[in-house]
């Protein structure tokens, strides 16, 4: 269509030239206007109409490259996959990729479930955090009971009785209000695309950029997720690439842009290649809105748990925070 559109206007002398019925300028060839002129302002115009498919085109690229969403990482086969295009794609992640057991991404609770439990453990220590979530499920009569309308029921007065603070209690309220009241729901969220998503969720009170990018890598096992803001990761990738300077999230798109579309699965990589460089300082966030209940299998959480079991043996565990605003680990 574009193509027609473009060929149609062509600068005839002749009186009673037929207008094309997209052409944007039909009166250019009154009888008034001389042949010199007509031609000069159909020439004039070409330019116009020329720039405005040009505009179109480009507008419309990024478009759909947002709305397609890869298969989920948890799908057979797919993170093997994701491996074998990184490790062609990036020979510097490769080195890592061949140093470390590949991840696994399996997330055994619902979405509504998974966010609920990320703003719990946010703000917490480990152990603290795990004991909360616990005394949490046992107020509901265990995890199928971590439903919109149950934690709504859910008083101020008890929550803070098993050590979650107003805030946060208001945190939890407003998810579950957005659920009840159909702004959110575990099949909406599923389907969306990363961008609508991510705007939607952040509509939550103490959900923020960070706290999606989790949910989305460890619960929805998205695959082309880039945790920018992350530290972890930044700093990863600044060793990866011997860099001077920590990159800015605002740098990171265009490093790690070879890693399209598997970019959830080297973002947790850098928090490998972090780890593996300084043992002494927990790099991987703590704990993901997607990590499944303490004492499940998950790789990730089990990897993480025993490497602080370590370091509790020989000095205090560094208290970790999950902060709703930046949302950044503490990485010494």
């Amino acid at each position: 269509m574009g193509e027609q559109s473009l060929s149609q206007p062509q600068p005839q002398p002749h009186p009673h030239p037929v207008p094309h019925p997209l052409s944007p300028s039909p009166p250019a060839s009154t009888p008034a206007v001389s042949a010199s002129t007509t031609l000069a302002a159909t020439s004039a115009s070409r330019p116009k109409k020329k720039q405005r498919s040009s505009d179109s085109s480009a507008s419309k690229k990024p478009r759909l490259a947002l709305s397609v969403r890869g298969r989920p990482l948890s799908a057979d086969g797919e993170v093997a996959a994701a491996i074998r295009y990184l490790r062609a794609a990036d020979p510097s992640l490769a080195a890592v990729i061949d140093s470390h057991e590949p991840p696994a991404f399996h997330c055994p609770h619902r979405p509504f479930h998974s966010l609920v439990r990320s703003i719990l453990y946010q703000q917490l220590a480990f152990k603290a955090a795990a004991s909360v979530y616990s005394r949490f499920i046992a107020l509901l009569g265990g995890e199928p009971g971590v439903l919109p309308d149950a934690v709504l029921a859910l008083t101020v007065d008890q929550l803070r009785h098993i050590g979650v603070s107003p805030r946060k209690a208001s945190y939890l309220h407003d998810l579950a209000r957005k659920y009840a009241t159909g702004i959110l729901s575990d099949a909406s969220i599923v389907t969306m695309d990363d961008r609508s998503l991510a705007s939607m969720l952040t509509m939550v009170n103490g959900i923020g950029n960070w706290s999606v990018h989790m949910f989305m890598i460890f619960s929805l096992a998205r695959p082309d997720v880039l945790p920018s803001a992350d530290l972890g990761v930044r700093k990863g990738v600044q060793m990866l690439y011997g860099l001077d300077d920590v990159p800015r999230p605002s740098q990171m798109e265009k490093l790690c842009d070879q890693w399209r579309p598997y970019r959830s699965v080297a973002a947790w990589y850098m928090w490998r290649l972090m780890e593996a460089k300084n043992t002494a300082s927990a790099t991987m966030p703590l704990i993901s809105p997607a990590l499944p209940a303490p004492g499940q299998a998950f790789t990730l959480q089990h990897q993480h748990h025993q490497h602080q079991q370590q370091q509790e043996q020989h000095q205090p565990a560094p208290i970790q925070i999950i902060d709703p605003g930046q949302m950044l680990p503490g990485l010494g």
